[in-house]
């Protein structure tokens, strides 16, 4: 009916169908379903399990094998999630580490908090109008929150792997601090006292996300707080957030949110 690519790893989706099989293989992105109307009729024939209906909510991580019978009508809003996506949020928002994060797979779910956010924040909002991707790109990030905080798991295994705790924390105290500067893999892995292949490698597995997005993100968050404050001018947050020119952090900035930084201020 209608969808949305959101940037960063999101997108959304409102579909209809009936008296229909559909199948999930193995897809490289997680599934946040929720049943807007209908769904009575539908089974999910690999586990014979059945219970569907209006705000009824489906997880199916990215990965997962699924096949399902459509019996009747439905309607359902669907957000999709890249894997380095959420685990970027798991890092930046709830300062867990993300090797230690697994989404459940959930199947005619109970969850009134998380069903309301997706009527009530995401489906009125007009989906291409650059006036609500604010608002939008807000309420899909609080469901990021909500999927890691009451439907993730695993924290108890092993992690190995990535960099020392001590290390990870410098690492991040040092981006934060340097976002104004031309920051280098080879000045992040000198601080770790690692090669930049071996560093890459484990600061990915750390973070969820390479070196040189995570920086980016950060930057973006830094300019939104700049932007919200009201008082610096877009040249000069494109400066303090180590952007090449005002024209760099416009494009990068509107890659991130869909908004220039301009509308963002306005919009804020």
């Amino acid at each position: 009916m209608r969808s949305a690519d959101l940037g960063r790893g999101l997108s959304l989706a409102e579909w209809q169908n009936r008296d229909n099989r559909a199948r999930y293989d193995r897809p490289d992105h997680h599934t946040l379903s929720l049943y807007l109307e209908g769904g009575e009729g539908v089974v999910r024939e690999d586990g014979a399990v059945s219970g569907g209906g209006p705000d009824k909510l489906c997880l199916l991580p990215a990965g997962h094998e699924s096949r399902w019978l459509i019996g009747g009508p439905l309607r359902m809003l669907h957000l999709y999630v890249a894997p380095e996506t959420l685990a970027y949020q798991a890092v930046s928002a709830l300062d867990v580490d993300p090797r230690a994060v697994s989404l459940h797979e959930l199947t005619f779910a109970e969850d009134p908090a998380t069903a309301m956010l997706m009527r009530g924040a995401v489906l009125p909002l007009d989906w291409a109008a650059g006036a609500d991707r604010m608002a939008l790109g807000s309420a899909c990030h609080l469901l990021l929150h909500a999927l890691l905080r009451r439907h993730a798991g695993g924290g108890a295994r092993a992690v190995t792997g990535g960099l020392a705790p001590a290390i990870r924390r410098r690492i991040a105290e040092l981006v934060e601090a340097r976002l104004a500067e031309a920051l280098s893999l080879e000045v992040l892995a000198d601080e770790a006292g690692l090669s930049t292949f071996h560093f890459a490698k484990m600061f990915k597995a750390s973070f969820g996300v390479p070196p040189h997005r995570y920086v980016t993100e950060r930057r973006i968050a830094r300019a939104k707080d700049l932007l919200a404050e009201g008082g610096a001018s877009l040249a000069q947050i494109a400066l303090a957030c180590g952007f090449a020119s005002q024209s760099h952090f416009t494009r990068r900035f509107a890659q991130a949110t869909g908004l220039t930084p301009a509308a963002w201020r306005g919009a804020a």
